[in-house]
């Protein structure tokens, strides 16, 4: 297994708009008692990836907040008053664990995000993803495609489920069956990404840079940009009911869960 270390910049500005009528940041939606931006710092940390930026956006103060009180929230203590203090009685869960809180703008666009959120890394390379969005990725694998390539930045291609559900015809005007949101069989971009430093110079730009637009195609289009086929489970939590999908697979067996 590789030991090479490569920080990871979480993109945490979004607003749960989706989230059943609630407004709150997205990262903060919970799946099991824990948010899901813990399932996916969990996801990195179980495989050596435990240096986390967050950039962060709406709700940035309440994200703080939740780290900053993570041991009373997440552990049994003892509180004696007076000159007793307090003592956990539970181990921490996250131990080793490196957070650095970006601010990176209320409004700002996911590639001005990274593009601010970079100047704390202090490695040539590292990782970009979503706040929302889980797998059972073997990020050593992706790690080691992007370095046998050697280009500036790797995304990971998985296949989704449609939102909708297809019909199915005769080609003569009339309808055969239905399928319920049938899986598709293009590749769309699952979040996990790898970027070099070179990679920044496709990322300048104002606040309203995004991600998924001119820098990844202009680094397509200079073939500097892999793509490394995920062909295990992937979620994406965008909706309410797709809270509510990966709320049921953790009550069950999440296939995220490596730790």
């Amino acid at each position: 297994m590789s030991t090479e270390r490569a920080p990871v910049i979480i993109l945490c500005g979004g607003k749960g708009t989706r989230m059943g009528g609630q407004m709150m940041p997205k990262p903060l939606v919970e799946i099991g008692d824990r948010p899901v931006l813990w399932h996916v710092m969990k996801i990195f940390a179980a495989q050596g990836f435990n240096d986390f930026i967050l950039a962060l956006g709406y709700g940035g103060d309440e994200i703080k907040r939740y780290f900053l009180e993570y041991d009373w929230r997440s552990r049994d203590f003892a509180l004696e008053f007076g000159d007793g203090g307090k003592r956990f009685l539970t181990p921490n869960d996250i131990v080793g664990w490196r957070i650095t809180f970006a601010e990176t703008g209320l409004e700002t666009m996911t590639g001005a995000r990274v593009r601010k959120a970079a100047r704390y890394v202090e490695h040539d390379r590292f990782f970009v993803t979503y706040a929302d969005g889980v797998a059972d990725i073997d990020l050593h694998a992706l790690l080691r495609y992007h370095r046998q390539r050697d280009l500036l930045a790797t995304i990971t291609g998985v296949k989704a489920f449609t939102r909708f559900g297809l019909m199915e015809t005769d080609g003569q005007g009339r309808v055969t069956g239905f399928q319920e949101k049938p899986l598709v069989d293009a590749l769309i971009n699952g979040g996990f990404m790898l970027f070099e430093r070179d990679a920044m110079a496709y990322l300048d730009g104002d606040d309203g840079l995004v991600l998924e637009q001119e820098p990844l195609r202009e680094l397509a289009n200079a073939g500097q940009l892999g793509v490394y086929h995920h062909q295990g489970f992937w979620r994406a939590m965008d909706t309410f009911k797709e809270a509510q999908e990966l709320n049921t697979l953790w009550e069950q067996v999440a296939p995220w869960k490596i730790w």
